[in-house]
């Protein structure tokens, strides 16, 4: 399941965009959606879903016409997750964001194995959160996002907090282009124009 927010300029990556202008933050959400459904939306050993906000931009011909879509769902980042994971198909779900340009296939995948022996697995930010969580969902599904403090360096501790005794593993720590040092870090990633999103 991939999280993503419509890029509609001045409504997404606000913080970035306070840092390098709307259009850089915009372009930069545009690319790098279109860069991680070319990368994992085709990947054969799993379905991938794109979980989009507003719930009215689901229809947007900006999306892949190829791709399963759902709404997010309303409340906070926390409650919308724990609502796709409530009413996604039964087996195990990965939930992913769209701006982790280091993002890469086998990631996916070591997270998929390891939610074989595990109940959640991660993949922790550099800023304090986290760029993927998987849940087993069996034998019921664990609420892990009760008073997470978002956007802030404690979300991952707060989120392993609420999974105390169960067992959990971590992929790679990667990047989150939440600021302009991000955004340098990992400029090369990108061209100057904007991608379109694959068909």
């Amino acid at each position: 399941m991939v999280m993503a927010k419509a890029p509609v300029a001045g409504r997404i990556k606000t913080r970035l965009a306070r840092e390098i202008g709307t259009g850089q933050a915009t372009r930069f959400a545009r690319q790098a959606a279109a860069a991680l459904l070319g990368r994992l939306g085709r990947d054969p050993r799993w379905q991938t879903i794109i979980a989009v906000t507003p719930d009215a931009a689901i229809a947007s011909p900006i999306w892949p016409a190829r791709m399963a879509r759902k709404p997010q769902g309303r409340g906070d980042l926390g409650a919308r997750m724990q609502h796709l994971f409530a009413v996604a198909a039964p087996g195990p779900l990965v939930i992913i964001g769209t701006d982790i340009p280091g993002i890469a296939a086998h990631e996916v995948a070591k997270a998929f194995r390891l939610l074989g022996s595990r109940d959640a697995v991660f993949g922790p930010a550099a800023d304090g959160g986290y760029w993927l969580i998987g849940l087993r969902r069996r034998p019921r599904l664990l609420r892990p996002f009760s008073h997470v403090r978002w956007s802030t360096p404690e979300a991952f501790a707060d989120t392993l907090g609420n999974l105390a005794g169960r067992s959990i593993a971590c992929v790679a720590r990667l990047i989150d282009v939440d600021t302009a040092e991000a955004y340098r870090a990992c400029a090369h990633s990108f061209g100057r124009r904007v991608l379109p999103l694959p068909p």
